[in-house]
């Protein structure tokens, strides 16, 4: 334990490097899905077979291996930052936009008919009825998203990826090596201790940006 403690106090700038990376990667594929998402839920959840086209579309490349998806990558956009932004993008798609469409869906009509009596046009309903409405819904399927993308992230290292996967695998490929250990175990517990760290964030801007009233 002791020596695990000197590893990561001697690499402490490399790995504070490397955590934000990771997060960096995540947040920009996550903010990417949100809009792809809620872009797609807007135009399908009043359809109901469009719409299941649509999650069903989403849902087939969710279940794309990570690695097959990531190597399927590489041919198009080559290898780094590009390919593994747009695979994790992918990843994210399911959570958001199945509950973007669960929320919008959820907005009593009794709302949207008073809203309609008031003269308000579909787009005002929109912003200033149903996704207000529906934002508890959405961030939670961010928060799934976002949980999952920090996992996910880490596997990104098979295409010279950023973020806390290059230790990880460098560690796997010398195993038997002193530091070897080291590497993987501090990249794991950085990977799990991020993801608590978005999840404890969605926590608390949930409860901030939720309007009163809704719960």
């Amino acid at each position: 334990m002791s020596d695990f403690r000197e590893y990561l106090s001697y690499r402490r700038d490399h790995l504070l490097e490397q955590t934000l990376e990771h997060a960096q990667l995540v947040l920009y594929a996550i903010a990417t899905a949100t809009v792809v998402s809620v872009l797609i839920a807007v135009l399908v959840y009043r359809r109901e077979r469009v719409a299941a086209v649509a999650l069903a579309a989403v849902g087939a490349l969710f279940t794309v291996p990570s690695l097959a998806l990531f190597a399927l990558m590489i041919p198009i956009f080559g290898l780094g930052f590009r390919p593994a932004f747009i695979a994790l993008t992918v990843y994210a798609l399911l959570p958001i936009l199945r509950n973007t469409i669960v929320g919008l869906r959820s907005v009593d009509s009794a709302v949207i008919e008073s809203a309609q009596g008031m003269g308000m046009n579909r787009l005002r309903r929109l912003v200033k009825i149903e996704l207000p409405l529906a934002w508890p819904v959405i961030i939670t399927g961010m928060r799934v998203s976002t949980v999952m993308t920090v996992g996910i992230a880490a596997i990104a290292a098979y295409i010279n990826g950023p973020g806390l996967g290059g230790d990880m695998l460098e560690g796997l490929a010398r195993i038997g090596a002193p530091v070897a250990l080291h590497m993987v175990l501090a990249s794991i517990l950085l990977v799990v201790a991020l993801a608590l760290l978005f999840d404890l964030v969605y926590l608390a801007l949930g409860k901030l940006t939720t309007p009163k009233g809704i719960t």
